[in-house]
């Protein structure tokens, strides 16, 4: 995949590569001096505004939560993920393409033991006005569900979304729904060199009346690009998850900040690997 980095502007290519059975999802980063390897693990996560950034090996790679999604979402686990700068590309704000892409591609299932965390007990983290907590699962299975809330007064307004998480769910239901951001809050990142070369049709820009030249693709897409976003972050466990995950105004540092918890806290099985 080609394409720039809403943040920095950089032209960056992205190429996924099939990983051995057992190695995990890892960046690698193909632009400096030697490849450097960053994992695709909660403890490689710094503190970045507005996106997940992983550091590791005296490199970093930011805005990873959409590729980590994509994969996460089409259930991989194994994935060697080459980049030529280190943001990746935004695309159409979506991981669409990237899950189009993968698809096209092929998914191997290995037989290979892997972890499994199964939530058993009810963990959050946040505060009252913002949070997010795991709760045990009726079903052996991960579901999700995100509140947004701009208030009665914004075009964004108030949004909910609750699915099951699988392979054809997230396809459907989560990988096309775009990156959103305020009027006021792009021209702000505009005045500071930031996301310059991004345009309203790269993303999803509301104004005061509401969405700027562009169409949403669902009534309550924003919503869902958050739960995309959720899942992204979750992918840090480097597991799969069985609980149910809910979320209020969340954004990446509590999502990561649960799952370090649950990491530390939850029961591990055994289960299968696949592979991109």
């Amino acid at each position: 995949m080609t394409g720039f980095g809403y943040w920095s502007g950089r032209d960056v290519t992205v190429e996924l590569r099939p990983a051995a059975a057992g190695s995990g999802i890892v960046f690698v980063r193909s632009d400096i001096d030697r490849p450097r390897r960053i994992e695709a693990d909660v403890r490689q996560r710094i503190e970045v505004p507005r996106r997940t950034t992983l550091a590791g090996d005296g490199t970093q790679v930011e805005m990873v939560e959409h590729v980590l999604a994509a994969l996460f979402g089409l259930a991989i686990d194994n994935c060697e993920i080459v980049v030529s700068a280190s943001e990746m590309p935004g695309l159409d704000g979506s991981c669409l393409p990237l899950v189009a892409a993968i698809e096209e591609a092929g998914i191997v299932e290995e037989r290979f033991p892997r972890r499994r965390l199964i939530v058993t007990e009810v963990t959050r983290v946040g505060d009252d006005d913002c949070w997010v907590e795991a709760r045990p699962a009726k079903t052996n299975s991960l579901s999700v569900e995100y509140k947004l809330d701009y208030g009665p007064n914004n075009p964004i307004g108030r949004q909910t979304i609750e699915l099951t998480v699988t392979p054809a769910t997230f396809a459907k239901e989560l990988a096309p729904a775009r990156t959103f951001i305020l009027e006021e809050e792009a021209a702000w990142l505009r005045s500071r060199g930031l996301g310059t070369r991004v345009s309203n049709q790269d993303l999803l820009v509301f104004g005061p009346e509401g969405l700027i030249e562009n169409e949403l693709r669902f009534e309550n897409e924003c919503v869902r690009h958050k739960a995309l976003d959720l899942v992204g972050d979750l992918a840090l466990a480097g597991c799969d998850l069985v609980g149910r995950f809910i979320a209020h105004k969340s954004g990446h540092r509590l999502n990561a900040e649960l799952v370090k918890v649950l990491l530390s806290e939850g029961r591990l099985e055994e289960g299968l690997r696949r592979s991109a």
